[in-house]
């Protein structure tokens, strides 16, 4: 034998950004972040502040929840995590009041104008990040 086999660390390498430097990712994310802005603020206008109480709507919120908290969890980049928990912030108010049947006018109107300011701050953090590079983090880098 001419050496010795080291063993190498075999674990998975968490990617540092998903959207960072893919302008497209960080487009969509702004028009979808400010069309859902544009419909909360619609629905605070028109007063209109329930929201569907039915099975499929609670587990596609909870979904969108999980969804979410794996993005969060998957990237080292902290611009990104702050647009994946801007918007699991928002699947979660939905998720809370599709669930709460009996909430009151004020508490729906509260629920509605929460999420329209944070669909907008979320807008602002995708639009951030579309002009953000890719660039590996530190500690991708030292890891290497």
């Amino acid at each position: 034998m001419e050496g010795q086999i080291v063993p190498t660390r075999s674990g998975r390498v968490k990617p540092a950004h998903l959207i960072c430097g893919i302008p497209l990712w960080g487009l969509a994310g702004t028009l979808a972040c400010g069309y859902l802005a544009r419909l909360s603020y619609l629905h605070v206008q028109h007063g209109h502040y329930q929201w569907r109480h039915d099975g499929w709507t609670i587990v596609t919120y909870g979904v969108w929840v999980l969804l979410l908290a794996g993005l969060m969890i998957e990237t080292r980049c902290w611009p990104e995590r702050v647009f994946f928990g801007l918007v699991g912030l928002n699947f979660i108010v939905g998720f809370v009041m599709a669930v709460w049947a009996n909430f009151s006018p004020r508490a729906g109107m509260q629920a509605r104008e929460v999420a329209c300011v944070v669909w907008a701050l979320a807008a602002v953090v995708s639009l951030a990040l579309v002009f953000r590079s890719g660039r590996a983090s530190v500690r991708e880098k030292s890891a290497r």
